[in-house]
């Protein structure tokens, strides 16, 4: 059996997991193994598996022994049965209609909306600004999110869809971090808050669906694209529920993620002014004083090893957990029914036994097909099996076309006094209380 940390009769290792969750992950494997036990409260049994080859078996080889942890039963009065909470057959039947939304001839064709809406958001930025870079992340991607999906400006998009979801999505992570999670249905403040907000989000989705089931013109975008979606089995497309479930989904993990991403890579070459200049040389070599276009993507290789090399540092997803359905041996260690395996994308990106200077940004070590030659789930930022993430081309080729579109014109650097740059493990894992920089034109520090 697996050992781990004693902890506190009634909280077990709760309290050492919320003061630093990723310290206390990350020492798991040092003390411990492969395998380490811990518990949050006296009687959920948690297990912190840091081998390839257990994670395969978790994710892949016996996923089918699995759900969801049971944190993510917050996330469900917001996201429905989208494909991020849904389980078994319905998970793979939604797959399989919203597949076609992420076929690499349509994400291609949204990559000029890519372009097109960071350079106007660039447009409003001075030389010598202070910019809040992790709102700014945030804008871009929510423009680019809204425009892609519904076919609304930024403005549109944040004032219907935007705002309520922040709401919903902060009041969902105080009830995923509740020891005591109070049914919905009691009438205390914060419930009352989580329902409004909900409500509000339900009623304007629901009219942004019947409203373009009304109309004749197509706008071919994700939405079009889902409403259109036949299952090959049944030959049924998804009802408005259905659909509203995943539009949320997508919404949230189609913007939050890419953002964080963007807003670590931003602050790491702000730290390494070296891999900083290699980054322009590529984009002046590659672009040039020309507008980004799609086609660069390809091309912009040294760029997308940054962003590879700032999610393997800074994971957007720092934890996946799966709680088992039925009693499961993996790897020799033997699991009851109801036991919750938990893999660490971040823990993994930075073992020793992987990754070279762990702890260092190093772009250049994916070069060479770098991620041939590790053990599969050693580098897995998307997650993995049935369930790894369906936009995960969208997303690299986002994050790719905004940071050549930030550097071919800005400089960042952290604002003087900044406070500590720490991660802040959430649902995503973003900076601590955001990052302050400095934008110098280019063209002006050269």
């Amino acid at each position: 059996m697996p050992q781990g940390p004693k902890g506190r009769l009634f909280t077990g290792n709760l309290r050492d997991f919320q003061e630093d969750p990723l310290g206390f992950l990350s020492s798991l494997p040092k003390e411990y193994g492969e395998a380490a036990k811990f518990r949050f409260g006296p009687f959920q049994n948690i297990y912190l598996v840091t081998n390839p080859e257990l994670i395969k078996q978790v994710l892949v080889t016996k996923q089918k022994s699995f759900v969801k942890s049971r944190d993510f039963k917050a996330l469900k009065p917001v996201l429905g049965e989208g494909l991020l909470t849904s389980e078994k057959d319905f998970h793979m039947r939604q797959r399989r209609l919203i597949q076609p939304a992420f076929k690499k001839s349509h994400i291609s064709s949204y990559g000029q909306d890519m372009i097109d809406i960071t350079r106007d958001y660039l447009s409003s930025w001075e030389d010598g600004q202070k910019r809040n870079i992790t709102q700014d992340m945030m804008g871009i991607t929510l423009g680019i999110i809204t425009k892609t999906m519904f076919s609304m400006t930024f403005k549109e998009g944040y004032a219907a869809i935007g705002k309520p979801l922040e709401s919903a999505m902060r009041s969902a992570i105080k009830r995923m971090r509740a020891i005591i999670k109070l049914p919905l249905w009691i009438p205390v403040k914060k419930n009352r808050e989580y329902r409004r907000a909900i409500n509000k989000l339900d009623t304007v989705l629901y009219d942004i669906i019947s409203r373009r089931r009304e109309q004749t013109e197509r706008h071919d975008d994700m939405l079009d694209i889902l409403m259109d979606a036949k299952d090959a089995k049944d030959g049924m497309g998804m009802s408005d529920e259905q659909v509203r479930d995943e539009l949320m989904t997508i919404f949230l993990a189609g913007h939050e993620t890419t953002a964080n991403a963007l807003s670590w890579a931003l602050y790491l070459l702000s730290q390494h002014p070296e891999t900083e200049q290699k980054l322009f040389q590529e984009i002046d070599s590659v672009i040039g004083d020309r507008p980004p276009a799609p086609d660069d993507f390809m091309k912009l290789s040294y760029t997308q090893n940054i962003i590879w090399e700032a999610m393997r540092l800074f994971p957007p997803s720092y934890v996946t957990g799966r709680e088992a359905e039925e009693d499961v041996e993996i790897g020799g260690y033997r699991f009851k029914k109801g036991d919750t395996i938990l893999v660490s994308q971040y823990v993994m990106h930075r073992h020793p036994k992987y990754f070279e200077q762990a702890d260092s940004f190093i772009p250049e070590r994916f070069e060479n097909n770098y991620l041939k030659t590790l053990p599969p789930y050693a580098y897995f930022p998307f997650g993995g099996g049935a369930r790894v993430c369906i936009g995960n081309h969208f997303a690299v080729m986002e994050a790719v076309l905004v940071l050549a579109c930030i550097a071919q014109r800005y400089r960042l650097r952290l604002a003087p006094g900044h406070h500590e740059v720490r991660p802040y493990p959430s649902i995503t894992m973003r900076p601590r209380r955001g990052l302050q920089m400095i934008a110098e034109e280019r063209s002006k520090a050269n």
